[in-house]
Parts: structure tokens; C-alpha cells; sequence
């Protein structure tokens, strides 16, 4: 579904991401592992269209490296951010409206009310998004307008971040629900490892830049090169 080969971005002279190459197959979810500033936001901006990059990106077959963020979204890419940027002066149901004319290209009342229902923000809907929601529901909100916007891939940036042991395991709950109701593909940055293990077939690492393990999250969490990454000193 998607393909990175060589993406590269540098700001002045910091090398954000280095050659990053690595495939996604549609239905996956996939993790997003690494240190903080090891380049992770960095390439969901450069997936997305937020951050222009060398290198080329495919999304199903198309070559969609100079696409613009607008593009990419109406081509079935859709992204939360890890603070959540509710509409300001807009209700919960019209933040979900806005994002869906802008990455669908449409209105249908019928779906926002479903993504509304499965979020579990029927009952907020009509809320000021700004400044009448808790952490849980804003980024429930979050997660719902990338909804609305109708991907087929879907980038998680850190969704739960902030949230305790308990309120993470329903998350997971949701995000498994999502995954088979919508038939989406998830790529997930998450830094707690029991989400990643329980969400993702698979993990990609990034380092500096650059992806230093590709596997299993079993297995991308016993490599020595990631423990070094997270700890600066590996296992014996």
C-alpha cells in the first residue's frame, strides 16, 4: 500500500531522516518505535504532505512525492497529531464536517453521526471542541476527524500519550475496532511497549534518522541496537 525508498529531509544542517526505506501492506498495523526526536513526527509530516522530503513515496502504486497535503488526504490519507487542534469556535459535529469536505471532498451527515456513535461523542456533538471536552474525548475528537476525512491509511501520532494503564487498554479496544470496521491500515507512534506489542504485527525503529530495526515487536524490542537507542547501553 505504502512505499518509502530513500526519504531524506534535512533542516539547514540537521539531517532529520536519512535514506528511510520500508514498505506497508494495506490491513497492517504497524508501529512507529524510537527515541524522542529520532525523526518520527518528522516522516508523518513527510507522509501526510506537511513536510516536503527527497526520496519517493508511493501510496497504492501512485507516486505521490509532490502531491500537495490536500492531495494526499483526498487520495486516502488521513493523520491525527499528538496535541490534539480542535476547530477553534467550532462544535464537535463540525469539526468532523469540515475535516470530511476537506479530505473526502463531500458531505454525508449519515457518517459523521457512525464516526460520531463508534468514538463514543454523540452525546459531546454539540459541544464547543476547544473548551468542552476532557483529554479522552479530545483525542477521541482527534482520532474522528482523521476519520472523517474517509483514509484507507490512517497515522496515529502518539493518540495515547497521557493516558493511564486502563484508559490505554480501551484505547487499544477502540483502535482494534476501527482497524476491522473501517478496513483501514494504522501506522501507530507509541513509546510503551505493552501497546505496540499488543496493537502491531510488526514494528519499524527509527534512530537519528534512520530505521535501525524493522520486525516483530517481539523481536524489535530484544535488538540490541534499539535497547542502545532508548538506554545508550546495550544488553550483554
Amino acid at each position: 500500500m505504502l512505499t518509502l525508498e530513500a526519504v531524506t529531509v534535512r533542516f539547514g544542517g540537521l539531517v532529520a531522516l536519512r535514506e528511510v526505506s520500508f514498505g506497508l501492506q494495506a490491513g497492517e498495523i504497524l508501529g512507529l518505535v524510537g527515541p524522542n526526536g529520532a525523526g518520527k513526527t518528522t516522516l508523518f509530516n513527510v507522509i501526510s504532505g506537511l513536510t516536503r522530503a527527497r526520496g519517493t513515496i508511493r501510496f497504492e502504486g501512485r507516486d505521490i512525492t509532490a502531491l500537495p497535503l490536500h492531495a494526499r488526504a483526498r487520495a486516502g490519507i488521513g493523520r491525527t497529531f499528538q496535541i490534539p487542534q480542535p476547530m477553534k469556535h467550532l462544535s464537535v459535529r463540525e469539526n468532523l464536517t469540515v475535516a470530511q469536505v476537506f479530505g473526502a471532498g463531500r458531505h454525508d451527515p449519515a457518517r459523521i453521526e457512525e464516526i460520531l456513535d463508534v468514538m463514543e461523542l454523540r452525546a459531546q456533538g454539540d459541544r464547543d471542541a476547544e473548551g468542552g471536552l476532557a483529554l479522552q474525548e479530545l483525542k477521541r475528537l482527534e482520532i474522528a476527524k482523521a476519520l472523517a476525512t474517509e483514509p484507507r491509511l490512517l497515522l496515529l501520532d502518539e493518540v495515547l500519550a497521557g493516558l493511564e494503564s486502563q484508559a490505554k487498554r480501551q484505547f487499544m479496544g477502540k483502535l482494534k475496532e476501527l482497524h476491522a470496521r473501517f478496513r483501514l491500515t494504522i501506522v501507530i507512534v507509541e513509546h510503551d511497549i505493552e501497546t505496540i506489542s499488543g496493537l502491531c504485527s510488526r514494528a519499524v525503529v527509527l534512530n537519528f534518522g534512520q530505521v535501525i530495526a524493522d520486525a516483530t515487536p517481539a523481536e524489535v524490542f530484544r535488538n540490541p541496537l534499539v535497547v542502545e537507542s532508548y538506554t545508550g547501553t546495550a544488553d550483554a
